[in-house]
């Protein structure tokens, strides 16, 4: 009996060290995207609604997927006047192709504009859980080149302004694009 005693008394220490499992909170900010938001060009203050907006990345054959619900290539259109772009974190640039009417069945009515940012990460301990994130500063002479599509016509981002230089969180407004 004393035998089976010492043995559980044994097995009973062994598991009591053992650590609780680490899981990331859903909640936990991890790394920013970039918020953007888009303005009337005749009325500055105004939001303004984009039609159709695909975005894909350099080097990507499909786009950010703004409704992961929808099906086929509606799931990659964006309708609203605001959205979330990831930059990449293991470099300092992120090139952008925001497609303006894609999918219009007229080819003369999609106008594509480039944006390339500019930035330097800095990485932060969140907890042993999540690891860390990536912070993005936007440099400071150049956050952004702003360029015309693979077709020439003119760019429908009339005017492009960075409104925060860190972007540390996605509670504000990162780059105003007035179309």
């Amino acid at each position: 009996m004393k035998k089976i005693t010492l043995l559980l008394l044994v097995f009973c220490f062994a598991f009591s060290s053992c650590e609780k499992d680490d899981i990331c909170d859903a909640n936990t900010p991890t790394t920013p995207r970039m918020v953007i938001k888009f303005f009337d060009i005749n009325n500055p203050t105004e939001l303004k609604n984009v039609s159709n907006l695909k975005v894909i990345g350099e080097g990507m054959s499909t786009g950010i997927i703004f409704n992961p619900t929808a099906t086929g290539d509606s799931k990659y259109l964006f309708n609203g006047n605001s959205i979330s772009i990831p930059l990449k974190t293991n470099t300092t640039t992120t090139t952008f192709s925001f497609i303006l009417n894609s999918g219009n069945s007229n080819p003369i009515f999609i106008n594509t504009d480039v944006l390339k940012f500019n930035y330097t990460t800095n990485e932060v301990f969140v907890s042993r859980a999540c690891g860390f994130k990536t912070l993005f500063v936007m440099n400071i002479q150049k956050p952004f080149e702003h360029s015309d599509g693979s077709i020439i016509d003119q760019k429908w981002m009339k005017v492009v302004s960075l409104q925060k230089n860190n972007i540390n969180d996605e509670n504000e407004t990162h780059l105003a694009i007035y179309f």
